[in-house]
């Protein structure tokens, strides 16, 4: 199968061209590795090759048979294989179980052929690890696909999949959504279940999901991974059909709100307001009521800290748990994260259970909004996606960070730039994404802008609890309305 008859497929197209006995699954994955062969040495965004491809013992008749597939080298575990998280201090250590998404990918008939690249522990919206280096833009190779789904984003994007594993705790699969040129649903909270190893990864701000080229891909794969487990802490509310019959559905006229200011960038660049107010004025085009604000629904400034105090908490936990499991020191991880740990460990016990309670406002915050509006419309990311390296902190930064972190001294760290530098660099280009986060709530990056200079940038809509249905509703309206799976990158 050529490449170009194959990329112009999505997976719900390729599986329907198996069922038919149009193309088998092993021309599918020969040209899923032929395409990986000719783009990743460029962009490396599959960084682990699973081989032979692992498949499901009941997916020969699922709704996606004989698709290739790849997954997120951060949390989605391959039985046998090493989920690294993008750190050195994990990447010899195999996992003893998949992962419920996993199993439920697999039991939906997808063949894992890879892992994709990630950040250390996705702790950044860039993804440039030590362990594996940067993941590269297709779009522009001196552009990062961001973070940290970044691995998957730029194997989607490039066509050696149409659709992959992804996760988002704090902008995870919209970020890279975005900087790439796809459709990214982050589903509610609670939604995904994230068993059977872990309960819910960073307090249940986190979620699995994917990065696709369609929406109904998208809505197909939250088919498969939606719903509860025996192990699940809730039984989410599912629709009566399937999130795929949403897909299509009118959304009937909906009140929209539409923010560009954020404390954290009050000075976004002009193609992220750009790509916002086009995406209102093609709302409204569609029978939309959209009302322009003038400041955004909670205190976001407030949210941001509430964000990195638990962040900086549950990196220490994470550092601590690869150290129990592979016995590395300080040398395999990197010193962002060793001083993003040294700052979780000097957070008060008072200090981080206030800044988990103080979710609570930000949802009654965002409740209050959606009482006048369904739906937060807001630019994805503040900036067009980043250059490579353009994060990594300067060589005075540097050397302050090594003495204190060899001074264990975290009690000063915060006297210091350090704390300014990464925070500048980790929220200061995407400070729209951590709200539905901490809320729980749905939502979406939806690629309908690209900058003169042919970088996407995406726009976000932020639903209430359990309108997943809804925002998929609307994103197959825009995806009707302004067409982008046939938009292709350079590389």
């Amino acid at each position: 199968m050529e490449h170009e008859e194959y990329a112009a497929h999505d997976a719900v197209g390729l599986a329907a061209l198996v069922r038919d006995g149009e193309v088998s699954a092993a021309e599918l994955m020969n040209a899923a590795r032929a395409r990986t062969d000719a783009v990743n040495e460029t962009l490396n965004a599959v960084v682990v090759d699973v081989e032979p491809p692992v498949t499901g013992e009941q997916g020969a008749d699922g709704p996606f048979a004989g698709v290739p597939f790849l997954v997120k080298d951060l949390h989605q575990d391959v039985a046998g294989y090493p989920t690294s998280g993008g750190s050195r201090s994990l990447m010899t250590t195999p996992a003893g179980e998949h992962a419920d998404v996993v199993r439920r990918w697999l039991d939906a008939g997808l063949a894992v052929f890879g892992k994709t690249n990630s950040p250390e522990f996705g702790a950044k919206g860039i993804t440039e690890p030590v362990a594996f280096g940067a993941t590269r833009n297709p779009w522009h190779t001196d552009h990062t696909p961001g973070g940290s789904s970044g691995g998957s984003a730029a194997a989607v994007a490039a066509g050696i999949v149409p659709c992959a594993g992804a996760s988002d705790g704090g902008g995870s699969i919209r970020i890279p959504a975005s900087a790439c040129g796809l459709f990214g649903l982050k589903p509610s909270r609670g939604l995904v279940n994230a068993g059977p190893a872990r309960g819910e990864p960073l307090g249940g701000t986190a979620t699995d999901g994917v990065v696709s080229r369609s929406v109904r891909d998208t809505a197909a794969m939250l088919d498969v991974l939606a719903g509860a487990a025996p192990w699940s802490p809730y039984l989410p509310a599912t629709p009566a059909t399937s999130y795929a019959d949403e897909v299509g559905q009118d959304p009937g006229t909906l009140r929209i709100g539409l923010c560009t200011a954020s404390a954290i960038n009050p000075t976004p660049d002009p193609e992220a307001l750009a790509a916002a107010t086009a995406a209102g004025e093609l709302l409204e085009s569609l029978g939309h009521h959209v009302d322009v604000l003038d400041r955004a629904p909670v205190d976001d400034a407030a949210l941001a800290q509430d964000f990195l105090t638990s962040w900086f908490a549950y990196c220490a936990f994470s550092v601590d748990e690869a150290k129990r499991v592979s016995g590395s020191g300080d040398s395999g991880f990197e010193d962002d994260t060793l001083t993003m740990a040294a700052l979780g460990r000097a957070t008060s016990p008072v200090d981080l259970i206030r800044s988990i309670e103080n979710r609570h406002t930000h949802v009654r915050r965002l409740a209050e909004f959606h009482e006048s509006y369904d739906l937060l419309l807001t630019p994805t990311t503040a900036t067009p996606p980043p250059r490579i390296g353009a994060f990594e902190a300067p060589a005075p930064i540097r050397l302050a960070q090594r003495a204190l972190l060899t001074a264990r001294a975290a009690s000063v760290l915060r006297l210091t730039p350090i704390v300014d530098q990464m925070i500048t660099q980790n929220l200061g280009w995407v400070p729209y994404t951590q709200l539905a986060n901490l809320t729980g709530r749905p939502a979406m990056s939806v690629p309908l802008h690209w900058t003169p200079s042919g970088l996407p940038i995406g726009t976000q809509l932020v639903g209430r609890l359990g309108s997943d249905g809804l925002l998929l509703r609307v994103a197959a309206q825009l995806e009707q309305a302004r067409p982008w799976a046939d938009r292709r990158p350079p590389v």
